[in-house]
This record gives C-alpha cells, structure tokens and sequence, in this order.
C-alpha cells in the first residue's frame, strides 16, 4: 500500500522483500530519494519495533502551545469539566474570530493522532463563527491538557493471529447540544484491538428519544463498518470475518433486529435504516455491551477525571516516552515477513 501527499511517499507492507522491490522498480523509473525507515510524515511521529508501532504528535503540540501563548501553563487531567454547558447565544465579550479559528484548526489536525480529544475539540468547533469569552476558555481547558500529554500518542501492537476482528463501538449522549437540541455521535473501530478510525460529530437530526439517537449512531457505525470491511479485504486478499459493532442502549438494538415499523420509529429518515439492513444481510453484528465498557461514550460527553483515564488506556493512548518507547527502533523480521513503513521523497 502507497500512501501519497504531494512529493512524500509512505509505503507500507507485510513482506520487506516485497517493499524492497517496489522501491527499487520506482527508483529505476523516477528520480527519488530514499529516507529510509518511516519515521516522521506530515507532522506525524513515528517510532516502529519489533513489538508495535508508536505515532504521536509531540512537536506539533510544542508549536500549537507556542503559537496560542500557552507554552508554560499549568497542565489539567482533562480536556473538559464535566458540567461544561456552552451556548452560541453566550452573553460574553466576543474574541478575536481569527486566533480562535487558527487554534481550533490546529488542535483538529492533533485528532489524528489523539482520540481523547475528539469530542472537546469537536465542540468547541460549534462557536467559530462567533467565538465569545466563555468559547475561548474551553479552549484553553483543551491546550492546558495537551500540555500535560504532549508526549502521548497511540500504541499500535503487533498481532500474530492470521484472522483478525473488525470490532466498532458506537454511542450517543442526549441532546447535549442546548441551541439545537442535537445529540452527538461517537464511533470508534478497533483491528485486533488496535484503533484504526474515530469520529465525534453532532447529529444531523433532532432525536425524540435516547433510544433514536443510539440507533442513528449505530447506523452511522455501521456504514463505517460496512466500508472498512470492504477496503481490509482489499487489502488483506480475503475478507474479514464478519464486523461487530457494540451499543449499549438495548432498545436501539431492537429497532435494529426488528423491521417493523411502529409510532416510535416511523418519522426515522430513510437513510438511517441501512442499519437493519446491513444486520438482516450478515454484513455486521450487533452486540449489546454495558455502559460501563462503552469505549466510544469518550467521543459523545465529558467525562469525569478516573472514567478519562480509563478509557483513554483501552483506547490505547501512551505515552511514548514511557516503557512503550524503550524497544529497539529496527524492524526484526521473524522468519520470511514483517510489518514495515518506509517512506520515499520525489526529488526531480
């Protein structure tokens, strides 16, 4: 697989003969330079062993905390308080548009490498049209906390199993949005227990009960499961075993498993009904799972300080400068293949 921004080339493979022979074939037919082992890319830190794969963002947190004037303050445990309530009908002073929208910008290109920061970062993009005192605050929460994790990133292991599982959690709050009355999504998909996408987005509807706004979630989840499904067998040469998708409201998990339409579930757009379809056809399962081990609950609200923590762990956040980071940075191939990343720069 090439992965292609402008002039920079990042090559990824599960046999280092293969990748080898892909690069001498480029070499031979543009003029290239070879920057070796996949370490750095678009901001993007990366440090491979024989156990894992780290990625983070260190540096470009640096430079975020640098430009925003945050560089020295004081670190928080996380990125918003759990009460937080915030309004575009806010009486307070209004900010400068401009810095706000640059800081923002920033931190959204940090969710690349940083879950827990999806949800906060994804919230206070709601106000960037006019942002007021009270916006620029929760901001500030968020930059306080990236200064207490600049170092942290994901931890990517390495699995022997030849058959591995497409697992996806989706959940939603509860019209936490107080203009719109909206409810937000949070998805999240794990290969072999290894997060590969996640998103945290406010619902495009208005949901009239929990119990909607879980299964438009769910049903967002499983397009995303659905087409992730499609691309690994792509890649992989064989499919998958069938995707699982955990939710944790039982009565979302029987609209699903149940096509009968009834007063409660009638007005539900068109659109969002390709879950049941995509469970009726075995192209996913749904699963029920507690609220307790929700990992995707992370993406729709604040959470209290010690459930962060918790989930942030299971989602497979480090920090990278920690024990994970101490394992050699060589490839060790272990028999006839490896997984591997290099990384090749157009020059003429």
């Amino acid at each position: 697989m090439v992965g292609v921004y402008v002039d920079d080339l990042v090559i990824i493979g599960a046999s280092c003969d293969d990748i080898k022979h892909f690069k001498k074939e480029m070499a031979d037919a543009f003029k290239m330079s070879d920057l070796g082992l996949l370490r750095y890319y678009l901001g993007i830190e990366v440090r491979q062993s024989a156990r894992g794969t780290l990625i983070s963002q260190g540096a470009y947190a640096a430079k975020i905390l640098e430009r925003s004037g945050m560089a020295g303050c004081n670190p928080c445990q996380v990125p918003m308080t759990t009460r937080l309530k915030l309004s575009k009908m806010s009486t307070e002073p209004l900010v400068d548009a401009t810095a706000y929208r640059s800081i923002v910008g920033s931190l959204r290109y940090l969710v690349n490498t940083r879950p827990d920061l999806a949800f906060a970062v994804g919230y206070v993009s709601r106000f960037l049209e006019e942002p007021r005192k009270d916006h620029l605050a929760a901001v500030k929460q968020i930059l306080r906390y990236v200064a207490g994790t600049k170092s942290w990133g994901l931890r990517y292991e390495r699995k022997k199993e030849k058959q591995v599982q497409l697992t996806g959690f989706s959940d939603s709050d509860f019209v936490g949005d107080v203009d719109a009355r909206k409810s937000t999504t949070g998805i999240i998909f794990f290969l072999a227990n290894n997060p590969i996408t996640w998103q945290s987005m406010k619902q495009k509807v208005v949901a009239q009960s929990s119990c909607e706004a879980e299964y438009i979630a769910a049903a967002n989840a499983a397009c995303q499961g659905v087409w992730l499904a499609r691309v690994l067998a792509e890649v992989h040469g064989s499919a998958l075993s069938v995707p699982m998708l955990k939710v944790d409201n039982k009565s979302a998990i029987a609209l699903i498993k149940n096509s009968v339409l009834h007063g409660h579930s009638k007005h539900i757009e068109v659109k969002y009904h390709l879950v049941r379809e995509s469970a009726e056809k075995g192209q996913i399962n749904v699963e029920f799972i507690r609220s307790e081990e929700q990992l995707g609950d992370v993406l729709t609200k604040p959470l209290g300080k010690v459930k962060f923590h918790e989930f942030r762990a299971k989602i497979g956040l480090v920090d990278v400068r920690g024990k994970y980071s101490k394992a050699q940075e060589e490839i060790v191939v272990n028999g006839e293949s490896c997984m591997s990343s290099t990384s090749f720069r157009v020059t003429a």
